[in-house]
């Protein structure tokens, strides 16, 4: 992944104050490293957490510090022969009290392929029900917003790989949503109960030739499909509402076979008497 399309995360104009990334098969130059130069007159790392492939990194803006009240880091692997070659799938996860507002940001990659829906759901689950368990605390039941970002790897089911393509060129893409097995499960009630997604205007995030925004062309010619996504569930009990302002993939980079996503979540608490 080239130093250009890691800069390419954040924009020029930075208006936040808190800024999360989640990595899968995150490559080998350090990230971290080039986001805290890019941002250096605006923002800092706050905190980070890794394992093998798998990392996501927390950035505040410089005055950010003094809020921090609380921060915890986790991680929880799902198994799998992928830990050999330094892809190992799972989650890694950190709860923060920011201000008096409790947050928990997960980074997950599940399992693959199309028939593993199954898998996948359990994943999720067993990663919810094993993140900060180690404290005592139920920081992740306990949070006023979870956000989980990350390759979730939930794909198109039903339909072929070229009307699937034709759709996309045509964009009309918005027909394929009807497909997809996260939306699908969600609506069942087998995953993520509770959370909210922005719409899939933009076009499925995998998989692309690397270097290109072409689908791709290999003889598996997989079937696009929206892999990469960004959930999040606000506890409304506890005065607090959040908006999403945009929800996006970025197409501008190039040097993955995935297009990565960015969500912009505007975080509104209630006064006691509204």
């Amino acid at each position: 992944m080239s130093v250009e399309d890691i800069t390419k995360l954040v924009r020029s104009s930075r208006k936040f104050d808190l800024l999360v990334v989640g990595l899968q098969e995150a490559p080998k130059c350090d990230v971290s490293q080039v986001l805290q130069e890019t941002m250096a007159d605006t923002h800092i790392l706050l905190g980070q957490k890794s394992m093998q492939s798998l990392q996501m990194l927390l950035f505040g803006s410089k005055s950010s510090k003094k809020y921090i009240i609380e921060m915890k880091v986790d991680k929880h692997a799902v198994g799998g022969l992928g830990g050999m070659i330094g892809r190992k799938k799972g989650a890694v996860a950190m709860y923060i009290n920011f201000s008096g507002i409790r947050m928990v940001f997960v980074s997950c990659h599940l399992a693959a392929h199309e028939h593993k829906v199954e898998k996948r759901n359990s994943e999720f689950q067993r990663i919810s029900q094993s993140l900060f368990s180690k404290y005592g605390i139920p920081y992740a039941q306990s949070a006023d917003i979870t956000v989980w970002l990350g390759d979730l790897n939930y794909r198109l089911e039903g339909i072929s790989s070229i009307p699937a393509r034709k759709m996309i060129e045509e964009n009309r893409q918005s027909k394929l949503r009807g497909k997809d097995q996260l939306l699908q499960e969600a609506e069942k009630g087998e995953v993520f109960n509770g959370y909210y997604e922005g719409t899939l205007t933009f076009k499925p995030t995998y998989k692309y030739d690397v270097g290109s925004s072409i689908y791709d062309t290999s003889h598996k010619i997989r079937v696009p499909s929206w892999t990469d996504r960004i959930l999040f569930k606000v506890d409304h009990s506890s005065g607090m509402d959040a908006v999403l302002s945009s929800y996006e993939s970025l197409d501008c980079v190039r040097s993955s076979d995935h297009k990565p996503v960015k969500a912009h979540l505007c975080l509104k608490v209630r006064s006691g008497d509204d």
